[in-house]
């Protein structure tokens, strides 16, 4: 860090020069012989030290850099003269344990921290009582703080290392983020084995519980409300891939990852899946992670992930919260159909209101089956054709008439691993989209809240 230093001007007069006049007399230098560690360091160091700058001379001044190669050569040997010591340093501090905790550290900078004492008094001990939901790598509880602020506290399981690279993964994605339809992530815990999330708590739950969860709670979920969750999530999507930078891809649309506040607004959360997207991509090639009926099929057999896989499964979200019923199970139209191959089959047979949830009560026909058209709009099995999540938000809030010709069917990949479609012999060759495996490891889950 650079000191500021002033010298201060005489009072009187013009500036006059300071000369500092030793006196040898008085002054005595005196010098302690150095300790056997220091004198074992020196001799361990000097020889080290000059060899390495002569090392750097002798590969810059030897060449005449007339050529890239030359010049690569240099660079080439500065980086092996300056990067030895780097070496054994990082090697001594990893061994000594501090290494992990320089990352923990320069990870949580931006975020605040709990103690687990603090966590473990919020929730009575995690009491099986303030339990509110448990997925694959933990389980969520209700808990209060000290300031008397309701929150979500997420444990991560010890044993998972799955868990743990989800827990980071958030950390590092969400941290910062704020918007009205995103779950906010209020801080963290690290103390040993112990990894926990903190987000702000939702009233109402998750949609899948509201939705398809136990009908004796008294939630009853209108068309008003359904409509403006549907809305709500679009535009949350519509920020993670548009306005924030870099761009996010969540990887993990479903019920269970939509919270429900005290109003029935909905929020985005669970973000252990998702994906950075620079501006200048188009896709990721990488593992496959997410729920059964919910993965786009390119995705799904092919790793290749895209923004429009997002938008399929938000299709398919839609698609469940006119119809009340789960995209997971695969026995709709009285048949081994999921719901959204079950929907498209109604809507090919013109009884697409056969899908509406009876329990929803009235509702605007034209208003409800736009909102239906606009899923299978997102759920097309080109990518291609899918809109962005911005024409999402436009045709869901405005009373707008949908191209129907434009709509091609929809793609669906089942539990067999394969890609399946609609039979109907309305299908053009145009509307096929073959897709072909890949080898990208598979993480593929049921529908369970993480």
């Amino acid at each position: 860090m650079k000191q500021k230093i002033e010298e201060k001007a005489p009072r009187h007069g013009c500036c006059q020069k300071q000369v500092l006049k030793p006196s040898l007399e008085r002054s005595r230098i005196e010098l302690d012989w150095p300790s056997k560690s220091t004198r074992i360091l020196a001799i361990w160091v000097g020889p080290n030290l000059v060899s390495r700058v002569y090392l750097i001379w002798w590969g810059c001044f030897s060449l005449d850099y007339r050529t890239p190669e030359d010049r690569r050569s240099c660079l080439l040997w500065t980086r092996m003269g300056c990067s030895c010591f780097g070496t054994s340093v990082a090697d001594r501090k990893r061994r000594s344990g501090h290494f992990g905790h320089d990352l923990d550290g320069n990870l949580l900078e931006n975020i605040k921290t709990f103690s687990y004492n603090e966590l473990r008094s919020a929730t009575d001990d995690f009491h099986s009582s303030n339990k509110i939901g448990r997925g694959g790598f933990g389980t969520v509880y209700k808990g209060t703080l000290k300031s008397g602020k309701q929150v979500a506290v997420k444990t991560l399981s010890a044993r998972s290392k799955q868990g743990v690279r989800e827990f980071l993964n958030e950390i590092i994605t969400i941290s910062n983020v704020r918007h009205p339809n995103l779950v906010e992530l209020i801080g963290c815990c690290v103390e040993g084995a112990d990894r926990v999330l903190v987000y702000e708590y939702a009233e109402n739950n998750s949609l899948d519980h509201a939705l398809l969860g136990s009908k004796s709670k008294n939630i009853i979920l209108n068309w008003e409300k359904r409509s403006a969750i549907c809305l709500g999530t679009a535009r949350g999507l519509m920020f993670l891939h548009e306005e924030l930078m870099p761009h996010i891809v969540h990887r993990d649309i479903k019920a269970s990852n939509i919270l429900l506040d005290r109003d029935f607004n909905p929020k985005i959360g669970d973000f252990g899946l998702a994906k950075l997207f620079p501006d200048n991509i188009t896709h990721i090639s990488t593992r496959i992670a997410g729920t059964t009926g919910y993965l786009a099929p390119e995705y799904a057999l092919g790793g290749q992930l895209t923004k429009k896989a997002d938008v399929y499964s938000f299709g398919v979200l839609v698609l469940e919260i006119v119809s009340g019923r789960s995209s997971a199970k695969e026995n709709w139209g009285g048949t081994e159909k999921f719901l959204l191959e079950w929907a498209w089959q109604l809507h090919e047979e013109g009884r697409l209101l056969e899908l509406v949830d009876p329990e929803m009560g009235e509702f605007p026909e034209e208003e409800l089956l736009r909102y239906m058209k606009v899923a299978f709009f997102c759920t097309q099995a080109a990518a291609s054709r899918r809109p962005t999540m911005s024409v999402v938000v436009e045709m869901l809030s405005r009373n707008i008439r949908i191209n129907e010709k434009q709509l091609t069917a929809p793609g669906f990949f089942n539990n067999s691993g394969s890609l399946s479609g609609p039979s109907s012999s309305k299908k053009s060759s145009a509307d096929t989209t073959s897709y072909q495996m890949s080898s990208v490891p598979d993480t593929i889950t049921q529908v369970a809240p993480r």
